[in-house]
């Protein structure tokens, strides 16, 4: 097998030019993929029946899958391109600068005649390329510390001053001495017995006694007649149903949303009813009531479940994830009225969700409050 041959460039080409020509063919692959996604994004318009001045038979299931497998087909080899392409840019802005080898050293020049001028210098060869920076040496040893200096001299305390003189005390003057005890008096005649004093203030109330024992506790009485029992309350939670999916059903999941069918393991009471297609629940009976359900599929899916109230989509029962989910489930607390419809709904890009089979694919309960 020959040899590939390359065609020669002329004038030759540098270092930039080739790069700047690298780069210009990577952002002329990058607007062609860009040309090529915008096609696709048009061929999904056209099927889905959305693009500006053309229209078309209406597409089927099958039609719609088909297209999504070419767009995700074309996405898978659109990222693996892009991969090369940032490869290829990077390799071409980090590619260092080629240096030539260095030319050979130029002839020594002749010697000149005895006594004559000497000969020219022959021309400097270029330098070599400087070689590589030799490890850093090891650190060495730390020097032995110096020996501390003696402490210098303390210096003299100085005179402490003189303390001064105490004061004399004064001298204590002698005790007078005591003098004699005078003569007893006789004494005198016995005085009138004065009027009664008045009665004196009554004196405090004395400390309470002890409690005296308790006595013995008297026969217990005879039980009273059983009174008659009230009439039964209302049961409120008599109004509830229940029904679920457990058969696998292949839903086709659109942007406007598809009513998930119940048809299994049904508990409806006689204000209650469904429709014959099982999506339809209506309510007879006004009153709050507990709402709450459940979806199991097979597979995650980028799709979001609500329940449907009277036709409209009840936001707080709403489900609508930013990543794809297998499992959906969510319940609320509502007023209804008689005659409320209450249904099950599925809604997201087109495609084919599976419920569950043989478990609670999917489930719908409605449970009156009060």
């Amino acid at each position: 097998m020959s040899m590939p041959s390359f065609p020669v460039v002329d004038p030759p080409i540098g270092r930039e030019d080739a790069v700047n020509q690298i780069l210009s063919s990577i952002a002329m692959e990058e607007l062609g993929l860009s040309h090529i996604l915008n096609a696709e994004g048009e061929k999904l318009q056209y099927i889905l029946g959305t693009l500006p001045g053309l229209s078309g038979p209406p597409a089927t299931v099958s039609d719609v899958l088909a297209a999504n497998e070419s767009v995700r087909g074309l996405l898978e080899t659109t990222v693996q391109n892009q991969l090369l392409l940032r490869a290829k840019m990077q390799g071409a802005l980090e590619a260092s600068q080629m240096q030539g080898a260095t030319g050979p050293t130029g002839p020594t020049g002749p010697t000149g005649p005895a006594g004559g001028p000497a000969g020219a210098t022959g021309p400097t060869g270029a330098t070599g390329p400087t070689g590589a920076t030799g490890p850093t040496g090891a650190t060495g040893a730390t020097g032995v510390t110096g020996p501390t200096g003696a402490n210098g001299a303390t210096g003299a305390t100085g005179v402490t001053g003189a303390t001064g003189p105490t004061g004399a005390n004064g001298a204590t003057g002698p005790t007078g001495a005591t003098g004699a005890t005078g003569a007893t008096g006789s004494t005198g005649a016995a005085g009138a017995t004065g009027a009664t004093g008045a009665t004196g203030v009554t004196g405090p109330t004395g400390a309470t006694g002890p409690t005296g024992a308790t006595g013995v506790t008297g026969p217990t009485g005879a039980t009273g007649a059983t009174g008659a029992t009230g009439p039964t309350g209302v049961n409120v939670t008599a109004t509830s149903s229940f029904a679920a999916n457990t058969s696998g059903t292949v839903l086709s999941v659109v942007l406007g949303g598809v009513l998930v069918p119940l048809p299994d393991a049904q508990v409806l009471p006689a204000d209650i009813t469904v429709n014959a297609a099982n999506t339809v629940f209506t309510v007879n009976t006004a009153g709050r009531y507990r709402l709450s359900y459940e979806v199991n599929t097979t597979a995650a899916l980028a799709a979001g479940t609500a329940m449907v109230i009277n036709g409209t989509a009840n936001t707080a029962s709403t489900i609508a994830p930013v990543v794809s989910l297998s499992h959906f489930s969510n319940e609320i607390m509502l007023d209804l009225a008689a005659g409320t419809t209450v249904s099950l709904r599925m809604f997201g890009i087109v495609s084919a969700a599976t419920l569950l089979p043989g478990s609670a694919g999917a489930s719908l309960m409605i449970t009156r409050l009060s």
